[in-house]
């Protein structure tokens, strides 16, 4: 017997199998007795005291201005300090170079194409 005609027959086997257990198990969930489930309805009664609130000790808005000016300083345009980036040896590349490119270099490239 060839492995197709058996592949074959097995799977129409387990087909009708599988219909006869999915009949069984459908006629068994219909012929169950049903069981109903229900809640006593309990009406909704609103609160009958409001929420207090209640002011805080501490005055907020207060506290963050004073955390504010003890951050506070005077810095200046002087106080930055200049990006000067050095160069970098890439080992597969060789050297990147300072970091400074001249606008005209920056055309060429764009105008390209």
């Amino acid at each position: 017997m060839k492995t197709e005609i058996l592949k074959k027959l097995i799977k129409e086997s387990v087909r009708e199998v599988i219909q006869e257990e999915l009949k069984e198990i459908l006629l068994e969930a219909v012929k169950a007795p049903k069981h109903i489930v229900s809640e006593a309805a309990q009406p909704i009664t609103p609160p009958t005291s409001k929420p207090s609130f209640t002011e805080p000790t501490i005055n907020a808005r207060q506290k963050y201005q004073e955390a504010m000016n003890e951050t506070v300083l005077g810095f200046t345009s002087r106080d930055a300090q200049s990006f000067n980036p050095k160069g970098v040896n890439d080992p597969i590349n060789g050297n990147l170079g300072t970091g400074e490119v001249d606008m005209s270099t920056i055309m060429s490239l764009l105008n390209t194409k």
